[in-house]
């Protein structure tokens, strides 16, 4: 049986992204100024960045009996993710329609196929990383508690989800951004985290991070002209489990983070952005960036 460096569980959409001159009024209709149509879904982008980079990488999700369901597994093969995990259900594959006017963004989601996914834990078990996003409580709680029995590493972006504390203390890398985090602890002190190491991504770029050893520091931002912020902390969660899996610390990884967000924000679509590792060594030595990349 193959073993995984990093096995994937959320949902598996098909976005349809919009930019706007202004939003429409009651009943009225409007031109959208340029969109885009493809595939999304959180952490099925964080995989795609993942298997780019030539780690081996699975998926635990759903899809639909349909056009969009086909198209998710075609994708994930052609980039190498297994697609064991996948169930084919009786059911329309979900979608995400986004409304994008600068940085006001206004998202419908149907989720469908996704509320039918079930964890295969035989198939979780062939591998030493599990990272979840866009899953409900019961799936995090349940997944969480068979990683940590099974020494897998987890990593979770938990948006707006609660998260009992003895669950929250099994988390290896706990990832919000700065708003999730204010509203879940009341302030930025990342002690009120009882996660092994957190990860908080800042407003306007950058990141706030603390280690196993309780060490914080700040990550500075990319400065890059926002064209579509669709994707960009699923691209920042890649560069930190991609660092961390290859030994970097926990500022490095989040620096890497920083980069696949920048080249993120800079396009329309969530994987529009992505390219193989080479090419993002390439652009991190453009912008000036020192990362360990194999000792380089």
């Amino acid at each position: 049986m193959a073993r995984f460096d990093v096995v994937g569980i959320g949902n598996l959409n098909y976005d349809i992204i919009m930019l706007l001159d202004r939003f429409p009024e009651f009943h009225e209709k409007v031109n959208a100024r340029e969109a885009f149509f493809g595939l999304g879904g959180a952490a099925a982008n964080t995989i795609s960045w993942l298997a780019h980079f030539g780690l081996k990488t699975g998926y635990i999700g759903a899809v639909g009996r349909d056009e969009i369901g086909n198209a998710h597994l075609e994708y994930f093969r052609s980039i190498g993710v297994d697609t064991g995990g996948i169930r084919v259900v009786d059911a329309p594959s979900g979608v995400a329609i986004a409304m994008i006017r600068g940085e006001d963004k206004r998202i419908v989601k149907y989720p469908g196929a996704n509320l039918m996914k079930g964890v295969d834990f035989d198939y979780l078990a062939r591998t030493r990383h599990v990272h979840l996003s866009s899953n409900p409580p019961e799936t995090i709680e349940e997944v969480v508690a068979f990683a940590s029995e099974n020494g897998i590493t987890v990593s979770l972006d938990i948006g707006e989800a609660a998260l009992p504390k003895e669950i929250e203390e099994k988390v290896d890398y706990l990832m919000m951004n700065e708003d999730e985090y204010r509203r879940k602890f009341g302030s930025l002190d990342l002690s009120l985290s009882s996660a092994r190491n957190l990860v908080v991504t800042l407003n306007g770029g950058g990141a706030l991070v603390r280690d196993e050893s309780g060490r914080i520091s700040e990550v500075r931002g990319l400065s890059a002209e926002v064209v579509d912020s669709t994707g960009a902390g699923d691209s920042f969660d890649a560069g930190v489990i991609y660092g961390v899996l290859s030994g970097w610390s926990l500022e490095d990884a989040a620096r890497l983070g920083m980069l696949l967000a920048y080249l993120t924000v800079q396009k329309v679509g969530a994987r529009s952005a992505i390219v193989p590792l080479e090419e993002v060594i390439r652009r991190a030595g453009e912008v000036g960036l020192e990362l360990p990349f194999n000792g380089r």
